[in-house]
Order: structure tokens, then C-alpha cells, then sequence
């Protein structure tokens, strides 16, 4: 059992959902985020949830990367060790390349991308150290393809993630170090609460459900729900660029 886990960007969405489904389940859980406030109320929601595990949290800016090598850390020694992180933390601001929206643009890289390095750095150096853990990362499904508008650059963020965790896996292989990529179809969160019209969209409660599920089973890839986004993938990989325009 992964007792100790870290999860980045657990104030609210889809980290406070994944933290309280792994509180059900018995795992003590180290949490940041950027708002403190908001993680109190999900310490105490845990802690109420289950008073039989350990909640600290902490406030972190991910894209303070000192701040990131610091914080997990501190975890560890708070914890005794983590037995897995998940890189969760990241936004959604953004607009078609060329109309004036560079620094919401240029903010969405930095948070889901070069911030993720910095996790992913503190984290594998932890696992290394232990000689064991899991590292997670939360990708998406518009991981697959590019996307247009406000989705633009979010999904390159998303494809490099992808791409930098399957990375990590090959260089670490045949040690006791595991290594996950999670790509959440459309699932209700903050990041997306304005849009309207999503695509087979779950709620909270059920895609985080089915992401804890998912991270537990510990695969190199998965991709959540599994209905319908297990097979979706595969059509997704061909779909004409017609249709692409037509989903975003």
C-alpha cells in the first residue's frame, strides 16, 4: 500500500477530489496548493472524513521551483517517507495563439509544464533516495492532438507532460521506482466550470473516483473514465482535424 501520498494543486478540483477519495481508502496525505485557506477547509473535511490518518498541508506556488524542492521535503520528514506523489497541480488560461492573450498563454506553460518538471525533479530525487515510490502525473486527454482557442496551448502543455513522463518511465526502468500517466477525459472541475457544452463530461465525485482508481492500479498510461475514453483514445489518435475543430 502507497500509505504517504503528495498530491500538488490539492485545494480544490480534481487534487481535493483524489484526496478525498484516498482518505476513504486510508492514506495519510501531504497537500499544497497555492491558497492555504482553502486547504484547511479540506484538512478538516479529511480529518472528519477519517480521523484515522495523518492530513498536513502546506502553501505552495509551483512556479516557485525552490519552493517545490523545499516543501516536498519537508513532507518527507514530516511523513517518515512518500510512497507516492502526484503532479496535479495546473490552469487552463489561454487563447488562440496570435490575439493578444501571450502572458495568460505564456502563464499555462510555465504552471503545467516547466512547474511540472520542478515536481517531477523533487519528487524522483525523494524516490531515489528511498530507493522507492510512485510518481504520478496528470495529464489529459487533449494530450492526444492539438487542440484550437483556449485549448491551444494547453494541450501542447499536456502532450510534452506526456511525453516527459513516459521519459522518466524508460530511465526507470527495472528499478522500484513506478511511474503513471493519467489523461482525465472532460471532468467537472474549476478549470472548466464556464464551459458549457463538453463532451461526455462527468462530475467531480465520478472522474475522481475513476482517476484514484486508475492511479492505484499503477499502469504506464491510463486514461479516465474508462467509458468512454479506454477506446475513445485509439479514435481520437485519427479523427480528421475536421472533427478535432468541432470537440474544442
Amino acid at each position: 500500500m502507497r500509505t504517504n501520498i503528495l498530491i500538488t494543486g490539492a485545494s480544490s478540483g480534481l487534487g481535493k477530489g483524489m484526496a478525498l477519495e484516498f482518505a476513504k481508502k486510508g492514506h495519510n496525505l501531504a497537500l499544497c496548493a497555492r491558497r492555504v485557506e482553502r486547504l484547511e477547509e479540506v484538512k478538516q473535511q479529511l480529518e472528519s472524513l477519517n480521523p484515522n490518518i495523518t492530513v498536513s498541508i502546506k502553501s505552495l506556488d509551483v512556479n516557485d521551483h525552490d519552493a517545490v524542492f523545499k516543501v516536498f521535503n519537508e513532507f518527507k520528514d514530516e511523513l517518515g517517507s512518500l510512497d507516492r506523489i502526484i503532479v496535479n497541480a495546473g490552469m487552463g488560461k489561454g487563447a488562440s495563439i496570435g490575439t493578444g492573450y501571450f502572458n495568460a498563454n505564456l502563464q499555462t506553460a510555465q504552471t503545467n509544464f516547466i512547474a511540472a518538471i520542478a515536481q517531477c525533479e523533487a519528487a524522483v530525487e525523494i524516490f531515489r533516495q528511498q530507493n522507492a515510490g510512485h510518481l504520478v502525473t496528470i495529464s489529459s486527454i487533449s494530450a492526444l492532438r492539438g487542440f484550437r482557442r483556449a485549448m491551444t496551448v494547453y494541450a501542447a502543455t499536456k502532450a510534452a507532460l506526456t511525453s516527459l513522463t513516459e521519459g522518466m518511465r524508460i530511465d526507470l526502468m527495472n528499478t522500484p521506482i513506478k511511474v503513471s500517466c493519467v489523461h482525465p477525459g472532460f471532468i467537472r472541475s474549476e478549470i472548466n466550470e464556464k464551459v458549457e457544452k463538453v463532451p461526455f463530461i462527468v462530475d467531480t465525485d465520478v472522474g475522481c473516483r475513476a482517476l484514484v482508481a486508475a492511479i492505484d492500479k499503477e499502469k504506464p498510461n491510463s486514461y479516465v473514465p474508462s467509458w468512454p475514453w479506454a477506446f475513445m483514445h485509439y479514435l481520437l489518435r485519427i479523427a480528421p482535424v475536421s472533427l478535432i475543430r468541432k470537440m474544442s
